[in-house]
């Protein structure tokens, strides 16, 4: 919860703000975590394999690319499996540029990939402030048990956007999370032990892992290419893989895959809108999880 507070720190939310239907592209990502969820019970039906629901929740959480998120589900609810998803986790939010691309590229065509959508409004300071005090309050009535680390989120943010704890801010986006996560690797670490690790389990983890996040980049620019066809002004469809959480690299990458079609086609700002939509999606569906299995 601690990293996710530097995380909302670091986080712009303004392009999502400013255009509010790139939400769903950020919704549609989280097609890969109920995918995965469905392809672990059925490998279930593999000999020597035997996931139950909370283990297949934990593996599942691995399509958001979201490594905190990962964590604190298989805490919860599969402490047993933590380092291997962590792990898995982690090596997948780091492989973003080279999975992505040959996905993306497939399911567009060249017409697509040169849209041009028009420059964001400017937001004003006031909706940056209110935008985090409204999620934290929906989040509290709506599903409370995402709201720990959807409040950690919005309070990491509404602390950047303020703009009166500058000092505060700064050690959130630096300092803070760097110690946390140097922790964090230790401990993750310091469980994997071989028994733990080197078994078939783990090897259907990583591969579910890995159709998971496949399946979330893939239904992210699907679900754009639909959205298309009710919108006057077009999205472009590359910014649907940046649904998934990771954050700001996913967008980085639709950034640029854009440019190696167009060099004046900046779509980072754009696929930003979807990029943090995906980290408070995937929030909400580790929050669904623990609710019904936690």
């Amino acid at each position: 919860m601690i990293i996710f507070m530097g995380i909302g720190a670091m986080t712009d939310f303004g392009p999502l703000i400013a255009n509010p239907k790139t939400a769903l592209l950020g919704a549609a990502a989280q097609f890969g975590v109920f995918g995965a969820l469905f392809g672990i019970s059925v490998a279930n039906y593999l000999p020597g394999v035997a996931f139950n629901l909370k283990e297949a929740c934990s593996v599942a959480i691995i399509g958001g690319a979201d490594g905190p998120t990962t964590i604190y589900i298989a805490a919860k609810l599969a402490p047993h499996l933590l380092a291997t998803v962590a792990v898995a986790a982690y090596s997948y939010m780091a492989l973003v540029p080279i999975i992505q691309p040959p996905i993306m590229k497939l399911l567009t065509t060249r017409e697509e990939r040169l849209i041009r959508m028009k420059q964001l409004r400017p937001v004003s300071l006031a909706e940056k402030i209110a935008f985090p005090l409204v999620v934290f309050i929906l989040s509290i009535f709506l599903i409370p048990s995402a709201a720990p680390l959807i409040g950690c989120l919005m309070f990491g943010n509404f602390i950047r956007e303020c703009g009166i704890v500058d000092r505060l801010s700064k050690t959130m986006q630096n300092e803070l999370i760097n110690i946390v996560s140097i922790f964090l690797s230790l401990g993750v670490g310091s469980q994997m032990t071989p028994d733990r690790f080197l078994n078939p389990s783990s090897l259907i983890i990583v591969v579910m892992g890995l159709v998971a996040f496949a399946i979330a980049t893939a239904t992210g620019v699907l679900v754009a290419k639909f959205m298309n066809l009710f919108l006057k002004e077009k999205i472009n469809p590359l910014i649907g893989s940046a649904g998934v959480s990771a954050v700001p690299m996913a967008a980085r990458v639709s950034n640029k895959v854009g440019l190696e079609y167009d060099p004046g086609n900046f779509l980072l700002m754009h696929a930003m809108g979807p990029n943090v939509a995906g980290v408070i999606g995937t929030a909400i569906a580790a929050g669904v999880m623990i609710a019904i299995y936690g």
